[in-house]
């Protein structure tokens, strides 16, 4: 098994860019996975800016608060900035965990139109323009995280597209797993 993050989203469905050069904004997120994945997925797609889109960057996953992520990231070369102001405000965590997608989708749209939100869009909108960067938030899947509305906002202010990598976990075991810094016994 390759460790290189899959990705989805397919260039023939982009949108025109009327003449504009398309950029690459990727997002991820660390759901079920381990630390040492996650970093190899970001620099195996050359990913050298992590942008932290959590509302609370702490974590109980070991490495995945603020200031240890930024620590590790640092050591493979990748810069790291947290953007509170684009997290998920806690009525809509709370949607989320309850099964509410559309008041989910109502409450961050609305959050969206802020003006720490739109601060926080210019900054990641001038950060990916200039690095090959990724949104961060914890849920592994795109579809049921705000990342992809970051995303889709994003490309209403300059002309990006979206990756959305998915972290590949070696099989214990495998060559892989040795390369990933996975021993076999777990």
């Amino acid at each position: 098994m390759s460790l290189r993050g899959t990705r989805s989203g397919d260039s023939a469905d982009w949108p025109e860019t009327q003449g504009r050069a398309l950029k690459t904004v990727h997002t991820i997120g660390y759901e079920g996975t381990r630390l040492e994945a996650f970093i190899q997925t970001l620099l195996m797609n050359d990913i050298d800016h992590l942008i932290d889109v959590r509302d609370r960057p702490i974590s109980r996953k070991p490495g995945f608060s603020k200031n240890g992520l930024r620590a590790a990231l640092a050591e493979a070369g990748i810069a790291y900035t947290h953007l509170q102001s684009l997290g998920d405000p806690k009525p809509g965590r709370d949607a989320m965990r309850q099964g509410r997608y559309q008041d989910f989708l109502r409450i961050y749209t609305e959050h969206l139109e802020s003006g720490s939100a739109q601060l926080g869009l210019s900054e990641a909108v001038e950060i990916a323009g200039r690095s090959n960067s990724a949104l961060m938030c914890f849920e592994k899947d795109h579809k049921t995280c705000h990342r992809t509305l970051v995303a889709d906002r994003m490309a209403t202010l300059e002309p990006f597209a979206a990756i959305h990598l998915q972290v590949a976990m070696p099989v214990q075991g495998s060559a892989d797993a040795s390369a990933a810094g996975v021993s076999a016994g777990g």
